[in-house]
């Protein structure tokens, strides 16, 4: 049996090529959502958020309201993914609460809510109001998809919002379908 011989010369060429495909491969590999599981503080929940996230809590007014609410996203090219969680003082004011969330969240855009259907289905006994709405914001078309949710006193907010052409439908079904209040 006989060997061949390859030529040193042929053996580096093939070594560059395969290692600059390797390269090109890891590069295509690093996703740029890099989707992590969340966890609220002070109101349980669980999410996964395509970024780091960060958190932060404030005083809201809900129409006549005060709630202390923290909100947890992470941002990926303008669009922010985010889930709010307060509590209420009586959960007789939920659907006031919900209403009040809905139309801040379509003022924010300066929106009008349009007809679609958010992914995943929220769990039985839990109040809710999906929302997903147009609008401009900075002079860029905006939409804002939200499901706001209500079990007992705590209230959600759970939202994707940014440039209308860049929000995919694989990670908002990725995003919603993640979310479940503990």
């Amino acid at each position: 049996m006989t060997m061949r011989q390859v030529s040193p010369a042929f053996s580096f060429a093939r070594s560059l090529t395969l290692l600059a495909l390797f390269t090109c491969v890891l590069t295509a590999c690093s996703p740029k959502y890099n989707w992590r599981e969340a966890h609220g503080e002070k109101i349980q929940f669980t999410v996964l958020l395509p970024a780091k996230p960060a958190s932060f809590t404030r005083q809201i007014d809900l129409d006549g309201l005060p709630v202390s609410m923290t909100m947890t996203a992470a941002e990926i090219d303008g669009v922010t993914f985010a889930v709010g969680a307060a509590e209420l003082a009586d959960a007789a004011q939920t659907p006031k609460a919900l209403e009040a969330m809905r139309t801040a969240l379509i003022n924010n855009i300066g929106g009008a809510p349009v007809a679609a259907t958010l992914p995943g289905k929220p769990a039985a006994g839990d109040r809710t109001v999906d929302v997903v709405a147009a609008g401009v914001a900075r002079g860029q078309p905006m939409r804002l998809m939200a499901r706001l949710l209500a079990r007992d006193k705590r209230i959600y907010q759970v939202l994707i919002v940014g440039p209308e052409k860049s929000i995919e439908a694989e990670h908002a079904e990725t995003f919603f379908t993640s979310f479940a209040p503990n």
